[in-house]
Order: structure tokens, then C-alpha cells, then sequence
């Protein structure tokens, strides 16, 4: 009635149901975003072994079952912790290889749960969006800039910063010369650098 196509919704909802019980029977946590899947387990015995690969066993299964296919290309296992096993999985017939980090939701985690590699990115992506500021804003006067710089970059760094705080001082330098180099683009403020 209000000139949505059904399809549009109920597609999408069909889908959440179909994927739904996927999971079901788990020993292991599943995670389930979208499009990705995450299967989660304690190996410190024999036992944690097991458990993840029955797991992947059943997801197999479920996938022959109901005429899907995985995405073998996007396949990952990360080892975590000090003393990890390094055990070697299958899904099916085919084994899965490992990764020495992965991104979830736009955040890199390692085998050794270390932050630097993020903190480069974030200060990466600052540098982008200060060269971008930079490039496309002629006028230096505080009054353009200032704003531009504390919405788009320094919000970036910040946001960051506060869910990743930087605890050794090479990280804390790499994320200060950002912002020094941000405060000299800004009129009034070169003085901060």
C-alpha cells in the first residue's frame, strides 16, 4: 500500500530465518554479521580441537543440505594466545589456512592481540582525510578549517584513540604528529606544531 515492493523486505527477512538455524547444535560461539561467520573455541586440550571441528563438520553438513556453498576464498583460522596449538582445520574436504591477523568490523586484530598495526592505519586514514581537507579547501582562515578538521579528522583520531589507547610511545608519537601536522593547516594554530 505504500509503494514498497514486498520483496524488498521479506527477502531479507527470509534470509535471517533460512541462515538462522545454522548455528543450532553449536558446541563451539558462533557469530553471525551479515554476510560473515565466525566460529570461536578454547583449544587448550585435545578436546577444544574436537569440538571446532565437528562444528565445522556441521556447518558442512547444513550447507549440503540446503544447497550452499561457503565462500572458500574467505576462509581463516586465527590462532590467539601465547601456547596456541596451531592446529590445522577442514570444512569438508578442503583445509582451512591461517592468518596471522584479521579484520572484524573495520578493526585489525593479530594473534597477539597488539594494536600497532591499527594505530598506523588510524593515523593513516587521518593523514587521507587532513590531505583531502587540504586539497579541496582553498581558504586557510580558522573559521573553514577548524571545523573540517575537528569533524573529519580529529573525530576519526579520537574515536580511535579512546577504543584502542595507545599505550607504547612510538604509537603515542605516530598519532601526536598527525595532529601536529593537522594544527599547521589550520591559520592561528601553527604555533601548536
Amino acid at each position: 500500500m505504500n509503494g514498497i515492493p514486498q520483496e524488498a523486505v521479506i527477502g531479507p527477512v527470509l534470509f535471517n530465518i533460512f541462515v538462522g538455524h545454522m548455528g543450532s547444535g553449536t558446541e563451539c560461539t558462533l557469530s553471525k554479521f551479515d554476510d560473515d561467520t565466525k566460529l570461536c573455541g578454547v583449544v587448550d586440550m585435545l578436546e577444544g580441537w574436537d569440538a571446532i571441528q565437528r562444528d565445522l563438520g556441521r556447518f558442512e553438513r547444513w550447507a549440503r543440505v540446503n544447497l550452499m556453498r561457503y565462500n572458500k576464498a574467505k576462509y581463516k583460522v586465527l590462532h590467539m594466545g601465547r601456547g596456541n596449538p596451531n592446529h590445522k582445520y577442514r570444512l569438508g574436504r578442503e583445509w582451512i589456512g591461517s592468518s596471522a591477523e584479521d579484520k572484524d568490523l573495520g578493526v585489525l586484530v593479530d594473534e597477539k592481540f597488539n594494536v600497532t598495526h591499527q594505530h598506523a592505519l588510524t593515523a593513516q586514514k587521518a593523514n587521507h582525510i587532513l590531505g583531502c581537507i587540504k586539497r579541496s579547501v582553498i581558504s586557510r582562515a580558522r573559521e573553514v578549517t577548524l571545523p573540517l578538521y575537528s569533524t573529519l579528522m580529529w573525530l576519526h583520531l579520537e574515536s580511535w584513540v579512546r577504543l584502542w589507547s595507545p599505550q607504547h610511545r612510538k604509537d603515542m608519537d605516530l598519532l601526536e604528529r598527525v595532529l601536529r601536522r593537522g594544527t599547521k593547516v589550520i591559520r592561528g594554530m601553527e604555533h601548536l606544531s
